[in-house]
């Protein structure tokens, strides 16, 4: 498996643990519907959340959170829509973004709610 891999599938067990502790019901994860991906989806409350994670070990580039491109927030919109006619859910939807920075053997981790809205 290669450096970036490693670094992703760590970021998504990071989110998870943080969602869990902040009482959210983990009910998938790397969800895939046709070439689309979800890479969690909880429930907080009476919300359902797709979460996009993006982890990194620098931000010499750019901040994760800024990687989550237009083209990105579109294959999420798509790929929620096939989740919530799937699973028949009639909860309200909200995007979340959580970007992990690994420093060595340290992290940091931003959660940012309501990260984005789909557009008409």
């Amino acid at each position: 498996m290669n450096q970036q891999k490693k670094v992703g599938n760590k970021g998504e067990e990071l989110a998870q643990a943080h969602l869990r502790t902040l009482g959210y019901q983990i009910v998938k994860t790397n969800w895939r519907w046709n070439h689309y991906e979800i890479d969690i989806i909880a429930i907080d409350q009476d919300e359902l959340v797709i979460v996009e994670v993006k982890a990194r070990t620098s931000t010499n580039y750019e901040h994760p959170s800024e990687a989550v491109s237009n083209r990105k927030i579109r294959f999420l919109i798509n790929a929620a829509e096939a989740y919530i006619q799937e699973s028949n859910s009639q909860l309200d939807t909200r995007f979340d973004v959580i970007s992990i920075i690994f420093q060595g053997p340290d992290f940091e981790l931003e959660h940012i709610k309501d990260a984005f809205y789909p557009t008409a």
